[in-house]
């Protein structure tokens, strides 16, 4: 018995089979289709492999294999595994195509869908699958969109083979058809050989009657006149094969024209049609309807595997496609004609089903890299950390939000920096940190050698002078990370508080002290008052005192300068395009821990695992940056604004870290999300309705209590994300993760997270002040709203009168009292302390915030002064109006010069504190000031009495 698949071809037409999977080819079957059905050929499509790869085990030890060694993203594992397939289906195909003298035998991968609409892009891809996959006999698909085709016409002209795909469009054939031929034109006069050339142009069939015939049914069930609806029952099922037989139509003009007689000269052949999506959708149509009738000379049938077996069976080959081909054409052109008459548009059914197909493509290809992704975490498990949230009510727009992420490819237009995802302003400028981790390994060497000069010179301590972004990440890493034998121990100060200062100056040896000095900027006032400060300290005791100091900076900024100047040991630059809270995985972190003893290469090992999941490759919904971010904007605007965090104590110190970078991200424009650090758990009744929260819990050092409390939250019903770290050398992943969950986050609530423009305000004020002082040698005085023997109280003449005409007698109490009255739904509690940053004060204030946390219901947070300015500072400023502020000033029992200025830091912070409030009254803010004597605990200690009275 013949069998119809081998038959066919005595017809002109060349049978491949599109579908693909690793089983397939090595289990046999490929070559018994070969051998027995006369298989010519093997196409592939994004749907294809997602098909394969998730939906089979075939490739579960590749997977393991390729994570085993450290291959990359989500694409990077499929490219490997795809490649594979590519060549191991083509290896089993080359006798063919020799056979065939390089007609048939060939295999076929398609470019990115992702790349549909980038020319350049798609040429760049296409040429490195053909050098990977390094086979002759193997086909690039590129679609046949308005970018495509010049993409199509220079890789022709480079000697690839092309397989043209998603054609529904005549016209758009006949455009591809001249890009063919411009491309073996081009080729010509580069003296390539035409004869081993090969390409097809895919005309999609099945998809354009699904289409017609939906649209021909609405026209029916919309008309009762009898002659039209003969017309609409005529064309059902007819369209897609009369728009093959002219586009085949076309196919014969071009090829035998003088320009393609040309060609064929020098040794062309032509470009094949190919029918593609040949499997019929509609049961009432025979099951191989798109084989019978297309079957002519010079053409490719790729069928689906059900189709195959199927007309294995029960096929009827014979050469229909040109069977009376005049009549046969002219009856095609006629029922086009006929479809337009009857209003319904040939070119917008085949404008929508390109869309379409292009979507279809993208959306397979992002299951199948969200399938290799899974595959891939799974087998990470213990090295990623893992993510995961439950958020009730707000499921729904959290996954139209990832879902919308998706779609738009905006995951590929982050990590391209597309500043139209934000504000569309210099967000493309600040993007540095996501290619960080890379970075920093191309430098290693010069850590190495920073770390064994420091070790070298026998230093105990270093001391790193700071503010914000360049401080609060060395700040982590001591607290989490300790004092590390053989390694000089770490101390931060971050603080114009003249007893902090004092406090390290008491604990230091300076001689045996490395001084690294941190700012982005190089002009930060803080870092250089205090490399001022201790310079001098050194200068009175040793005669070089540069060689005890580090700079990191940007390059050709102030300290850059000065570091020169003043013979520092060593100046480390930090990335331009990298702002300061985005720094952690640059120099402005990693020097430090360097320095401290924690192993970097390990760190950036672990932090290189979430960089990979957080890929532009990665989709929204297994991305874990993306995800998390899209989870907290979404959260945001539905009013869950309040992002409180709740961290094992081995790493209870991440939250400040989180603090500045989502507050001083998100909080602009009269938006943002407020980061609550350092809450104590509590029970689920003293939380508002405008809370989520993030439990960071490492699995090695947990806390059941924690736990506990957070199931609680749960199953309250308050939104929960929860990431579960292995080790605390995870931290790394912690860092990127929230990077990119922040610039996304920043994305929803359409602002630029890169910038703080609001820090500014607090500057200008406090220069104002410093430069008044410089000249006239005096502090102005401010009229008080009540003295007393131990606590002054202050405000704006706005807060002044809403307080005074509130209370019942004037008295710090019924202020306060009238002060926290002022809660409003979905507001927050803000102490801003300017004292000193000890466990004393901390707890006292800690004491102070739950009280007021328990009883109104409202979140709270803590900053001490000044360096929350640089932190949550923004979001005061420019954040919605829904903070209630306690500002809290104190005199300094002893003060401490800054070496070259007519100020002294206790003035500095003095003048920090004053700024800061004007900026919040001419926001019209919600603030009061509380000033204490020198007896800093004591003042703290009434004023917690207080508070607890005014709440009571």
């Amino acid at each position: 018995m013949t069998n119809p698949l081998i038959e066919i071809q005595q017809y002109g037409q060349s049978i491949w089979y599109d579908n693909i999977r690793r089983g397939l080819i090595t289990s046999g079957e490929l070559q018994r289709m070969i051998d027995d059905d006369g298989l010519l050929g093997v196409t592939s499509n994004p749907s294809i492999f997602e098909k394969a790869l998730a939906g089979s085990p075939d490739y579960d030890q590749a997977v393991k294999a390729l994570v085993a060694q450290g291959v990359g993203d989500a694409k990077d594992i499929y490219e490997r595994l795809a490649i594979g397939d590519i060549q191991l289906a083509a290896d089993v195909l080359y006798p063919t195509y020799e056979r065939t003298d390089g007609r048939d035998g060939f295999i076929s991968m398609e470019v990115s869908p992702y790349l549909a609409h980038d020319t350049q892009g798609t040429i760049v891809e296409a040429r490195w699958l053909r050098a990977n996959i390094g086979r002759d006999n193997v086909m690039i698909k590129v679609p046949a969109t308005p970018e495509g085709l010049p993409a199509i016409r220079q890789l022709i002209s480079e000697g690839i083979n092309i397989n043209v795909t998603l054609l529904f469009a005549v016209d758009i054939y006949e455009a591809v058809a001249n890009a063919y031929m411009e491309g073996l034109e081009q080729l010509a006069e580069a003296g390539g050989n035409l004869h081993r050339m090969a390409s097809v142009a895919s005309v999609f069939i099945s998809r354009i009657d699904s289409l017609v015939d939906q649209k021909l049914c609405e026209a029916l069930d919309n008309t009762r006149d009898g002659e039209r609806r003969t017309r609409l029952k005529g064309l059902l099922g007819k369209v897609a094969i009369a728009n093959a037989k002219v586009a085949y139509g076309r196919y014969q003009a071009l090829h035998t024209s003088d320009r393609w007689q040309a060609l064929v000269e020098k040794g062309a052949r032509s470009q094949r049609l190919l029918w593609a999506s040949t499997g019929t959708k509609n049961p009432k149509y025979p099951k191989t309807l798109y084989i019978d009738e297309l079957i002519g000379p010079d053409t490719v049938n790729t069928v689906p595997a059900a189709t195959f077996n199927v007309f294995r069976s029960e096929g009827q080959p014979g050469a229909r496609l040109i069977d009376d081909w005049d009549q046969a054409y002219a009856q095609a052109k006629s029922t086009i004609n006929t479809l337009d008459e009857l209003g319904i548009s040939m070119k917008d059914i085949t404008d929508h089903l390109l869309a379409e197909g292009l979507r279809k493509f993208s959306e397979s290809f992002d299951k199948l890299l969200s399938a290799v992704e899974q595959k891939r975490q799974h087998l990470l498990a213990g090295e990623l950390a893992k993510q995961t949230y439950s958020v009730g009510n707000f499921k729904d727009d959290v996954e139209a939000a990832l879902d919308d992420w998706r779609a738009n490819g905006k995951v590929r237009r982050l990590w391209q920096g597309d500043a139209a995802l934000w504000s569309d302003t210099d967000e493309t400028d600040w993007l540095g940190w996501l290619d960080v981790v890379d970075g920093q390994r191309e430098h290693a060497d010069e850590l190495k050698h920073i770390i064994e000069d420091v070790r070298a010179q026998g230093f105990r301590h270093v001391a790193l002078l700071g503010m914000g972004g360049s401080s609060l990440c060395p700040e982590v890493m001591r607290r989490t990370f300790g004092c590390i034998d053989g390694f000089p121990e770490l101390s931060v100060l971050d603080s114009t508080v003249p007893a902090q200062i004092q406090a390290l100056r008491d604990r230091l040896d300076l001689e045996k002290t490395l001084f690294i000095v941190a700012s982005k900027s190089g002009s930060t006032t803080e870092p250089n008052a205090f490399k001022q400060y201790f310079f001098d300290q050194l200068q009175q005791t040793i005669d070089n005192a540069g060689s005890h100091f580090v700079a990191i900076t940007d390059p050709g900024s102030n300290l850059h300068k000065l570091a020169k100047q003043d013979r520092f040991r060593h100046i480390v630059h930090g990335v331009p395009s990298i702002g300061g809270r985005y720094s952690a995985l640059s120099n402005f972190g990693l020097v430090p821990a360097a320095i401290m003893g924690v192993d970097v290469d390990a760190f950036l090992d672990s932090s290189e695992i979430m960089v990979q999941s957080c890929a532009a490759s990665v989709p929204p919904a297994v991305n874990p940056g993306v995800a998390l971010g899209l989870v907290m904007g979404t959260l945001a605007q539905a009013g869950r604004d309040k992002l409180t965090i709740v961290a094992s104590p081995a790493i209870a110190s991440l939250g400040a870290w989180l603090e500045q970078l989502i507050a001083e991200s998100t909080g602009k424009e009269g938006k943002g999300i407020v980061p609550i650090d350092g809450e104590h758990v509590g029970a689920p009744e003293v939380y508002g309705q405008d809370r989520a929260f993030v439990y960071l819990r490492v699995a090695q050092a947990s806390s059941p209590e924690q736990d506990a409390a957070v199931d609680a939250l749960e199953d309250a019903g308050h939104p929960v994300i929860r990431i579960i770290l292995e080790e605390t050398m995870d931290l790394g992943q912690e860092f990127f993760r929230w990077q990119v969950a922040t610039a996304v986050a920043g994305s929803v609530l359409g602002i630029n997270p890169f910038d703080q423009p609001d820090v500014e305000a607090s500057k200008i004020a406090t220069r104002r002040l410093t430069s008044a002082f410089e000249q006239s040698g005096q502090i102005p005085t401010q009229s008080a709203l009540l003295k007393n023997d131990n606590i002054d109280v202050f405000a704006d003449t706005r807060n002044a009168e809403v307080l005074s005409s509130a209370a019942p007698w004037p008295s710090l109490e019924n202020y306060l009292r009238v002060h926290l009255n002022r809660f409003q739904p979905g507001d927050y509690f803000a102490i801003n302390a300017y004292v000193e940053m000890n466990e004393e004060n901390h707890q006292t204030l800690q004491a102070i915030r739950h009280r007021v946390r328990d009883r109104k219901r409202v979140a709270t947070t803590l900053g001490f002064g000044p360096r929350f300015l640089h932190s949550t500072g923004q979001l005061h400023k420019g954040g919605a109006n829904n903070g209630v502020f306690l500002q809290i000033t104190s005199d300094d029992a002893e003060d401490l010069p800054i070496p070259g200025q007519k100020y002294t830091f206790g003035i500095l912070k003095r003048f920090q504190a004053q700024g800061d409030f004007e900026v919040l009254a001419e926001r019209k803010r919600r603030a009061l000031r509380v000033h204490l004597g020198p007896d800093v605990h004591a003042g703290l200690s009434q004023l917690r009495e207080l508070v607890d009275s005014a709440l009571a």
